[in-house]
């Protein structure tokens, strides 16, 4: 299950699960004054946590690195397309808000993004 390089713009490798190193798909967009962030779930090519599991230490690593605020992103996650039989790897988007309490992103809250939502951000 080889990820298309469509769905990123470089390889983010990241400090994930108990220091796990590990690796996801980037895209920056910027739309609106705001970034548009989207990581994509690389399967087969990260040898340790998926963008899920990292959560919102993922999106505090991004942040860091690219010198993003976290008050002005749009964070998504990308379960890529891999032309499997499975319905588990059918292509979808989901907007993952994180609530801030005492300083620190906690409780995920995910949306999944509608065909139209997708077009209008491509």
């Amino acid at each position: 299950m080889k990820v298309s390089e469509n769905y990123y713009d470089e390889i983010f490798d990241f400090e994930g699960q108990w220091g796990q190193s590990s690796a996801c798909g980037l895209r920056i967009l910027e739309k609106e004054g705001k970034q548009i962030v989207i990581v994509t779930e690389l399967y087969q090519d990260n040898p340790g946590t998926s963008v899920t599991a990292a959560g919102c230490n993922l999106l505090k690593q991004i942040c860091e690195k690219k010198k993003l605020q976290l008050a002005n992103i749009i964070y998504l996650e990308c379960n890529p397309d891999t032309n499997s039989k499975l319905s588990f790897y059918d292509e979808k988007y989901f907007q993952v808000i994180f609530i801030e309490e005492n300083g620190k992103l906690v409780y995920p809250q995910y949306r999944q993004l509608s065909e139209k939502e997708i077009k209008e951000l491509f």
